[in-house]
């Protein structure tokens, strides 16, 4: 079982996805993963963007530990449903809406946060949270980080959660890597915008 790890809402269980059409994050590294954040200051007050959301556990572990604003993306129907339960039960405990949840595809949501006319984004986000499914191919992914870039805040942190054997995403020019971690058979790898 799940369960938010510190905070507001810490030792809170949360509900899983059920079946493997999932992979949740361990709480080894969800727990590494938090600790960098946090020294890095970026939860305090922060936009958060959990893309490919499963559960909704990252994006709700963000909440927990003091972010204002977090969207849950998920198109699969089983797992937006938990996430719908998630957001609800983790907003209960904070006593606030902090956690939403969009229902349909990362890229499809991507580009509704961007005027279509202007190419200036309508919303932008301090943190975002990208751990996608195996299948997705690297070219996918590469599409899915030019879209993100698109809708980041100037001072933004990317984290893409991968397998350890999957090789480093490829970054869209307006992003560029700033650090990596290996946990087991998880890599995290952090980017934020190219300074102009």
């Amino acid at each position: 079982m799940s369960r938010i790890i510190a905070g507001a809402a810490g030792g809170q269980p949360l509900k899983s996805v059920p079946g493997d059409a999932t992979r949740p994050t361990t709480d080894r590294v969800k727990e590494a993963l938090f600790s960098r954040l946090e020294s890095w200051d970026l939860l305090a007050g922060a936009r958060v963007l959990d893309l490919f959301a499963g559960s909704g556990a990252l994006g709700i572990e963000s909440a927990s530990r003091g972010a204002r604003q977090v969207v849950l993306v998920e198109k699969a129907p089983k797992a937006a449903s938990v996430c719908q339960q998630n957001a609800a039960l983790v907003n209960k405990v904070l006593k606030t809406s902090t956690v939403s949840v969009q229902r349909g595809s990362v890229d499809s949501v991507l580009d509704s946060y961007v005027n279509a006319a202007t190419g200036l984004p309508n919303r932008t986000f301090d943190l975002v949270l990208l751990d996608p499914p195996y299948p997705l191919t690297e070219d996918e992914l590469a599409t899915t980080l030019q879209k993100i870039s698109k809708v980041l805040a100037e001072d933004a942190t990317v984290m893409v959660e991968r397998s350890s054997r999957s090789p480093e995403p490829s970054w869209p020019n307006e992003l560029v890597n700033f650090s990596d971690k290996k946990y087991g058979e998880t890599h995290l790898w952090f980017a934020e915008p190219v300074e102009v």
